[in-house]
């Protein structure tokens, strides 16, 4: 560890997801560790704006490696978007003699952050947490695990009152324009078709699969949809199929936000656990514009120009769920 840094902030933004506590806590931790001096930032760009900065020492951020949420809070700002803006973070950051940050998002998150390093020459370093697991350069992202499992509790529960009633569910889980969260909660739950942003399939095809199950008299079945689905949120496709059919009761259920709170599984707390020390050994050794990220169970450190690609679906993913709906 060669670095001249002695002080780091750190601090979360955009959507908020389970797992981030524990990456809070980690950075903190290895910052102390390493003898560094580490503020967190209240309500990400905002905070930086408003000058909103409070010291982060060990005890700060005990007990809340198994929380959801953020404890730095978490906020969208347009006024970052601007210069003007950047320059007031940036002179706040100078009044406190913070010398480097890490912080804890997704693409916007980074986006921002590359901005102000490249006006201002700041060294930074992004850690991924959204449940989307939808950036390019790592395998995984902070809360995608949970998010998840969380989608997959709500199918199982589903499946009881599905089979009970022979009724259709139109399930829809988040991910944006990320199909992650549909394509493993609907193999898991065992979902007789999955709809995801990144497989163009038709309507008529849709439907279809669908009334192939009236052959053998299959009245209940789950279909999970990603709500970046290019077919329509589950409200409208399930609007549709009744349109054509009486064959099916329908129902819809959105899990909504319920993929964004609850206490990160385990696999959350030591991915945060180990991307936040990483953050920090990195910045340390030189590191700059970069994200870490887990690629093949190794730490990796991704160039900031490399992330403009989206993290694709596995093709035999949704091979594996087609074999599996029938």
């Amino acid at each position: 560890m060669t670095s001249k840094i002695q002080r780091i902030g750190v601090f979360t933004s955009g959507g908020d997801a389970p797992g981030m506590n524990a990456a809070i806590r980690a950075v903190v931790r290895a910052a102390i560790y390493y003898k560094l001096d580490v503020f967190g930032i209240m309500r990400g760009y905002e905070g930086m704006i408003e000058g909103d900065l409070v010291r982060l020492g060990v005890r700060s951020v005990g007990n809340i490696l198994q929380r959801g949420g953020t404890i730095l809070k978490t906020a969208r700002s347009k006024e970052f978007r601007t210069p003007e803006g950047r320059k007031k973070a940036y002179d706040n950051l100078g009044k406190e003699g913070i010398q480097a940050l890490i912080a804890i998002g997704g693409d916007g998150t980074f986006n921002g952050l590359h901005a102000l390093h490249s006006e201002y020459g700041i060294p930074t370093i992004c850690i991924p947490g959204t449940i989307d697991n939808d950036i390019a350069g790592t395998d995984l992202t902070i809360g995608f695990d949970t998010a998840t499992n969380t989608a997959v509790d709500a199918i199982d529960k589903i499946r009881d009152t599905a089979l009970s009633h022979n009724r259709l569910f139109f399930i829809e889980v988040m991910g944006r324009n990320s199909g992650y969260i549909a394509i493993n909660s609907g193999i898991a739950g065992g979902a007789g078709a999955i709809i995801i942003p990144e497989e163009d399939v038709s309507f008529d095809d849709f439907y279809n699969r669908l009334t192939a199950g009236e052959e053998t008299n299959k009245k209940s079945n789950l279909v999970v949809i990603a709500e970046g689905s290019k077919l329509g949120p589950a409200n409208e496709l399930a609007r549709k199929v009744a349109e054509r059919s009486s064959y099916f009761d329908i129902k819809v259920t959105i899990i909504g936000h319920l993929q964004r709170g609850g206490s990160p599984t385990y696999a959350d707390r030591v991915l945060a656990s180990k991307m936040g020390v990483a953050a920090v050994e990195g910045l340390l050794n030189g590191q700059s514009d970069v994200m870490v990220g887990i690629r093949e169970n190794k730490m990796v450190y991704n160039a900031f120009d490399s992330l403009t690609e989206f993290h694709p679906i596995d093709s035999e993913m949704m091979r594996i769920a087609k074999i599996l709906s029938i």
